[in-house]
């Protein structure tokens, strides 16, 4: 009997858990490991501890390399970490790529290292038959104090959940510019345009996001929502901290445009690529202090939700009732393309 095939996309949750099950233990330096919802390692060298990160980008060649360097600093800035050194794989296809391109995605690596202060340090790139499109992969480091360190294992019930911006600023942006044919013609080019520019403004990088909350009063845990959107973040946020979360769905920010565009395509906003949010686990009495430090820099903060009581999952809460969340399948953008 043939074996069933994998949808493209994240490994489907039951899948991961039983891989990560399989794995021997960690040694004590290892203060966070591999789990499901857990995006960083974090190893104790001394006093500090390093942060580890890595992520691929894979559905976009339009400004890859800032895509690259903000998705990996995002998952580090949820542990409170301070981005500090990149490694980069670059696989470029053998068919029709332009001599020009490395230098180009290069360029704009450098350029988005150079804006947070992170230093290129080394990596690989190769022309290879093995990809059809450019595919770039960060290794990104950081460092944190031991008494700084938040990781999504740390939601408490009674914590107020917080995002950051709207989703899905970072779908919207790659399918203004990747799928912009099935678009031209529904949406005028200063609309499809003012989408693109999502990567910049609001832009789809966290950090300053992560740091202004972390100066403004104490975070429980932060989860930055990428592929499967809010949904999947939310179900991660749950299963990392085995907790009940209970969501009001009416109160999730959705950009007007974004909205539009993933209805167009037949896509669900929520379960669609997010990265631009930051969603957030504080105590009910820092709540507004936290939300305001964040709105006083300019970033949107909206409160959808608390952590509560009772066993691991999300309960989705509608004008209609209350129903419990299943983690999506695939995230939309990926079964769109």
């Amino acid at each position: 009997m043939a074996e069933d095939s994998l949808d493209t996309g994240k490994l489907p949750p039951e899948l991961m858990a039983r891989m990560l099950g399989g794995l021997p233990p960690v040694g004590e330096d290892v203060v966070v490991g591999p789990g499901v919802g857990l995006d960083c390692a974090v190893v104790r060298l001394g006093e500090r501890l390093l942060v580890c990160k890595s992520d691929p980008v894979t559905f976009v060649s339009d400004a890859l390399g800032e895509y690259l360097v903000q998705i990996n600093v995002n998952d580090l800035a949820t542990t409170g970490a301070t981005p500090r050194w990149l490694l980069v794989t670059l696989l470029l296809p053998a068919e029709d790529t332009p001599a020009a391109q490395p230098a180009r995605i290069m360029g704009q690596i450098t350029d988005a290292c150079g804006r947070l202060g992170i230093t290129l340090v080394g990596g690989h790139t190769e022309v290879t038959t093995a990809v059809t499109r450019p595919v770039a992969v960060g290794c990104l480091l950081g460092e944190v104090g031991p008494e700084r360190l938040v990781t999504p294992t740390g939601a408490e019930p009674g914590d107020v959940l917080l995002l950051t911006k709207g989703v899905p600023l970072e779908g919207a942006a790659i399918l203004a510019s990747e799928c912009r044919g099935r678009l031209v013609g529904a949406f005028s080019e200063q609309a499809l345009d003012e989408a693109a520019a999502y990567v910049t403004e609001p832009g789809i990088g966290v950090l300053r996001d992560a740091q202004a909350a972390l100066a403004a009063g104490t975070v429980h845990a932060m989860h930055d929502p990428t592929e499967g959107g809010l949904k999947a973040a939310l179900w991660e946020l749950a299963q990392a901290s085995g907790r009940r979360l209970r969501v009001d769905a009416a109160r999730i920010p959705v950009p007007d445009l974004a909205r539009r565009i993933c209805e167009h395509l037949g896509l669900d906003p929520l379960a669609t690529i997010a990265s631009g949010a930051l969603l957030l686990a504080v105590p009910p009495g820092e709540a507004a202090a936290i939300s305001g430090a964040l709105e006083r820099k300019g970033i949107a903060c909206t409160a959808i939700g608390r952590v509560a009581t009772g066993p691991v999952g999300v309960d989705w809460c509608t004008p209609e009732g209350s129903r419990p969340l299943a983690p999506p399948a695939q995230d939309e953008l990926a079964r769109l393309i």
